[in-house]
């Protein structure tokens, strides 16, 4: 899920403020701990090949995050593919891949022991 930042609801506008609001953005229950992430990823990067052998090749990972520059496309296993840019709120549900279409930075909010276990399989990819 992908929503543009003009298109989040405003709930408040006044002087100084506006406070948009966008409710049923995923869900939490029983996560546990949450790990905040900042990302730097480049153009052309794709995490097909360091997915492999986690199930179904693919991050099974909750993600919500923000894209603060770039653009990025995530698939998922049913082959839909969603694009998320600059100023975007997302969540990527369970079972994704991700391809960086330009330069991107984004931050995510993700079940630390889950992602942990992800970036951790990444990193005996990267040393294979």
């Amino acid at each position: 899920m992908r929503i543009a930042k003009d298109d989040v609801d405003v709930k408040m506008d006044i002087p100084g403020a506006v406070i948009r609001q966008q409710t049923d953005f995923g869900d939490a229950t029983g996560l546990g701990k949450i790990s905040g992430e900042y990302f730097s990823l480049s153009a052309g990067v794709d995490t097909t090949p360091l997915f492999q052998g986690l199930e179904g090749n693919m991050c099974q990972c909750p993600h919500w995050g923000f894209v603060l520059r770039g653009q990025l496309t995530t698939t998922d296993a049913n082959g839909a593919q969603e694009t998320v840019n600059a100023n975007d709120l997302f969540f990527w549900p369970p079972g994704h891949n991700v391809k960086v279409n330009s330069d991107a930075e984004i931050i995510m909010f993700s079940p630390q022991r889950e992602h942990s276990h992800v970036i951790n399989h990444m990193i005996e990819k990267v040393r294979s």
